[in-house]
């Protein structure tokens, strides 16, 4: 551990890095007490400003935020989890800092296994986790839950982060994962059928008969859902395809999520795809936004 202190009670905690679910995850930390340590060095001014809006000073390099906390949390999207942790471990031999990585992104549990292997060398031990549900809030009703596998993964249940409901698990490296892969299936895979469905509805001119019937078993079933998950299809083609890779080690067929992942890539063409989720009214009752820029993907 670096000279943040212990990964219990009130810890220094890095967050890498400063997206809307890491800047989220930051603020419950600080409301619990903790040291946070974020930057938004080399990022977009939009970053920048997340993470003022939030109230987290910026620590000013990925040097700072591994040399002086005591866990980092790599929170990026899929397909930069192996650069993450190669950039996490080169601090850590520039600084000396031994923190311990929770590995928190959207990823298969194979490349929890590649990320652990690649930090191992700057001798850094690895919790597996997997965030399921929203980016937590500290006020939240429900709190989102967060998947825990691995031999320290009690350390990090003992951090107190009110919005997070901590969720260990009996098995080693990669279970976390693995739970997060298997429910992302159904609820992201449900929203791509959705979107395609209410497309397909509407070109025939049947949606309000193929919206009323799906409320009969999907009570939030509308085109607002589909819409929100269309804002980011972008981060979804690679959550899809760490599905694909996780199902295919299950020693099943990885075309179904290959192939949602093309649809994910579709919908990041349309509308809503360059859009942001809070841009979505409630009331959306046509799903045209969704439909795919003609030769996008």
């Amino acid at each position: 551990m670096s000279s943040g202190g212990g990964a219990g009670g009130r810890a220094a905690v890095g967050v890498v890095a400063p997206g809307a679910m890491g800047v989220a995850l930051g603020r419950c930390l600080a409301v619990g007490g903790h040291r946070v340590l974020m930057t938004a060095a080399g990022r977009s001014a939009s970053t920048a400003a997340r993470l003022a809006d939030a109230g987290i000073a910026d620590a000013g390099s990925t040097d700072a935020v591994v040399g002086e906390a005591s866990v980092v949390i790599s929170v990026v999207p899929p397909g930069q989890a192996r650069a993450t942790a190669d950039e996490i471990a080169a601090s850590a031999r520039r600084t000396g800092a031994r923190p311990l990585l929770l590995e928190a992104n959207a990823v298969s549990p194979a490349t929890v296994v590649e990320v652990a292997a690649t930090v191992r060398g700057a001798d850094l031990a690895v919790v597996d986790a997997a965030i399921s549900g929203p980016p937590p809030r500290p006020d939240a009703e429900h709190p989102t839950r967060i998947f825990l596998a691995g031999p320290r993964s009690g350390e990090v249940a003992a951090l107190d982060v009110p919005g997070v409901r901590w969720v260990g698990l009996a098995g080693d490296l990669g279970a976390a994962s693995a739970a997060k892969m298997c429910t992302a299936s159904v609820r992201k895979g449900h929203q791509a059928l959705l979107a395609h469905a209410l497309l397909t509805a509407e070109h025939h001119g049947v949606l309000d008969t193929v919206l009323a019937d799906l409320r009969l078993d999907f009570a939030h079933d509308d085109v607002r859902h589909a819409a929100a998950a269309a804002t980011k299809a972008w981060r979804f083609v690679e959550e899809m395809e760490e599905i694909a890779a996780t199902q295919s080690g299950a020693g099943l067929t990885p075309d179904l999520f290959t192939a949602m992942a093309e649809v994910y890539r579709h919908l990041a063409t349309s509308e809503w795809g360059s859009r942001r989720p809070e841009d979505v009214p409630a009331g959306l009752a046509s799903p045209s936004g969704l439909r795919p820029h003609p030769g996008g993907g």
